[in-house]
């Protein structure tokens, strides 16, 4: 891997959510002062082919502003949360963000044209006196500087109690949905003032709540299915033909655990912090806190793979229990064709697993490893005994340094990661 894009940081503003669009060919980031920055692809010339992977800066506007609920005294912060692209219809594209309780649908536009000769204004915009008006003028189109404008079509808000933790896009691309702690909504793209409760787990007696949603995703195909997980490491799927509300789930994924394996902590890193259909549909991948595992959708008893993230930290559970590490979300996602995944660990590191060799890597994204087009090398972690050369102690490893957010191109082996307020974007390597 190559590291193609020079480093994109704000000195306080985190970087929150990381999504490509449906071609790759746009990559969003959002962050926590409530920004969305869009990055365009660079065009591949035959002079400079190194530039394949290039991404600069398209767009940046403010997605969300603080908010303040009187009513609760609860401070809304303006966080970006989640952003998914919507499929790309005409010239103009569209996107989802969210904060903990507002959804915007934004559209990004281009402008390379302006029109002059108005009848009734003059070129300072200013409206002048009709009686004066003694010719009829026909208006022409001029070319101008490319501007890139982001504006708000529809605003989905006061739908939400908890805070919303997951969007995603139904594939009949009218609708989507929305989780947030305890309830599922689905929405109409072109409908704001209200939307339909389809799970809703809130227990008559708050005392008796067991789980919380903690992510829910639509079927890449099936516009009726959609899947959500819990903090108790489940997975349910649901069928919105069986039911208007999906209280009943149509099937329900658990692999059962160990009793010789079970802690103090067992039930913390069991919870489920992101989970993501593949491509194709026939499978779906979760992360907890330790591992991921993929699950095909007609076997409910067990994953059929299981990848080992940082085991090495099973050991150092309880520190990472007293600086709330342990409550890290870390994403996942799959490349283009459902043969590879990615996710983060610490220390700035991220891993990936070859599904069809079953091999994996260690890669680390920092400034210090790591320089344009400069090649990646592995990392691997010592977990004890006499440590190696390249190796680095288990002990040594930065807790504050995390990549919880990763993005693949839909088509190209190029990845994005967001390493705290850095963006990194590698892309495989070209003899």
């Amino acid at each position: 891997l190559r590291e193609m894009c020079s480093l994109f940081c704000f000195s306080a503003d985190i970087i929150s959510t990381v999504e490509f669009n449906y071609s790759g060919e746009l990559l969003a980031t959002g962050d926590k002062g409530g920004r969305v920055v869009i990055f365009q692809h660079e065009q591949e010339s035959k002079n400079r082919p190194h530039l394949r992977g290039e991404y600069n800066v398209y767009s940046t506007f403010q997605s969300h502003e603080p908010e303040f609920d009187y009513l609760k005294s609860l401070e809304i912060e303006e966080k970006i949360n989640k952003i998914r692209w919507l499929p790309q219809q005409n010239a103009a594209h569209f996107l989802l963000s969210t904060n903990d309780k507002t959804i915007k649908l934004w559209k990004i536009s281009e402008r390379d044209k302006r029109a002059e000769g108005y009848n009734l204004k003059d070129e300072d915009g200013r409206l002048l006196d009709p009686f004066r008006i003694t010719s009829l003028r026909v208006p022409v189109l001029l070319p101008m500087d490319l501007m890139v404008e982001a504006s708000p079509r529809r605003i989905f808000a006061n739908a939400h109690t908890y805070h919303i933790n997951s969007i995603s896009v139904n594939s009949d691309h009218e609708t989507y949905l929305s989780a947030d702690d305890l309830r599922i909504n689905l929405w109409h793209l072109e409908i704001t003032d209200r939307s339909f409760n389809i799970v809703d787990i809130k227990p008559a007696n708050m005392e008796e709540l067991t789980e919380v949603i903690t992510a829910a995703e639509c079927h890449p195909h099936q516009c009726n299915v959609f899947v959500y997980s819990s903090s108790k490491g489940t997975i349910r799927l649901c069928d919105m033909r069986a039911a208007a509300l999906c209280d009943r789930h149509s099937k329900f994924f658990e692999e059962p655990e160990d009793p010789s394996s079970r802690s103090f902590f067992s039930e913390i890193i069991s919870s489920i912090s992101d989970v993501k259909f593949s491509h194709s549909g026939r499978y779906m991948m979760t992360r907890d806190y330790l591992s991921v595992k993929v699950w095909d959708l007609n076997m409910e008893n067990r994953p059929v793979e299981t990848y080992q993230v940082h085991e090495y930290l099973r050991s150092k559970l309880c520190s990472l229990y007293e600086n709330d590490c342990i409550f890290d979300k870390f994403e996942c996602c799959w490349n283009g064709s459902d043969s590879a995944i990615m996710t983060g660990s610490y220390n700035n590191f991220f891993r990936m697993f070859d599904r069809n060799t079953r091999r994996d890597i260690t890669l680390e994204a920092s400034r210090e490893s790591s320089k344009p087009r400069a090649t990646l090398k592995p990392r691997k972690v010592s977990t004890g005994g006499k440590r190696k050369k390249d190796e680095i102690s288990v002990d040594s490893l930065d807790f504050n340094k995390k990549i919880l957010h990763t993005a693949w191109h839909p088509k190209d082996n190029v990845i994005a990661v967001a390493a705290t307020n850095n963006l990194y974007i590698f892309q495989d390597k070209i003899n």
